[in-house]
């Protein structure tokens, strides 16, 4: 979908068009699906799913639509994201008193100013700090496309991208995750990345 199609669905939503407002929340479900799973810690898998920020982040979003006020794709998203960290740091407080998140590890998150009733952040980026054959930046154009790509991906592929890529965690740390050798996570993740690009490079 093209820009100025995503802008024309949301004038379409804000006019009341239902299906419109309902395209636009599914057209994002995976992509606040993954960004969901990144950011829940090991010890708050234990406590709840992904599933559950991702379907509490679309009621909000659902509810609150007349809150929305911006006009494209990449507000769209930002307001999403908005919705989305608030529900993370409710839950982590929920079941834990308080969030106790490592920084270093979170995606880079602006704060602006905003109309809407959630702060919008800045965009998230999939890439790695390392050089790597199969490196891959994702920008604003290419962000839904990516989630879509990263869900059809194998299971272990998107738990090595998830905690590679987006918790930034280290092989070893990722390799105690999954309960391998770091030499066997380093090989899966790089299987990971190409699979990843060609899905990408096919759209």
């Amino acid at each position: 979908m093209s820009e100025s199609q995503f802008e024309a669905l949301i004038e379409r939503a804000r006019s009341g068009d239902r299906a419109a407002e309902n395209e636009l929340l599914q057209k994002c479900r995976a992509y606040i699906s993954i960004i969901a799973r990144a950011q829940i810690e090991g010890w708050m898998r234990t406590k709840f799913d992904a599933s559950d920020l991702v379907q509490q982040t679309l009621l909000e979003a659902h509810q609150g639509f007349e809150n929305f006020k911006g006009q494209t794709e990449a507000e769209w998203l930002g307001w999403l994201r908005g919705i989305l960290n608030h529900n993370t740091l409710d839950f982590a407080r929920k079941f834990q008193g308080a969030a106790k998140r490592d920084v270093k590890r979170e995606f880079s998150i602006n704060q602006v100013g905003g109309n809407s009733a959630y702060s919008e952040p800045q965009k998230w980026e999939l890439k790695d700090q390392t050089e790597t054959p199969s490196r891959i930046l994702l920008n604003r154009e290419q962000e839904i496309l990516m989630a879509e790509a990263v869900a059809q991906l194998p299971p272990d592929y998107q738990e090595v991208i998830m905690l590679r890529n987006l918790q930034r965690l280290s092989f070893k740390e990722v390799a105690e995750r999954m309960d391998r050798s770091p030499g066997a996570v380093q090989m899966l993740w790089l299987r990971a990345l190409n699979q990843l690009q060609e899905l990408m490079e096919r759209v």
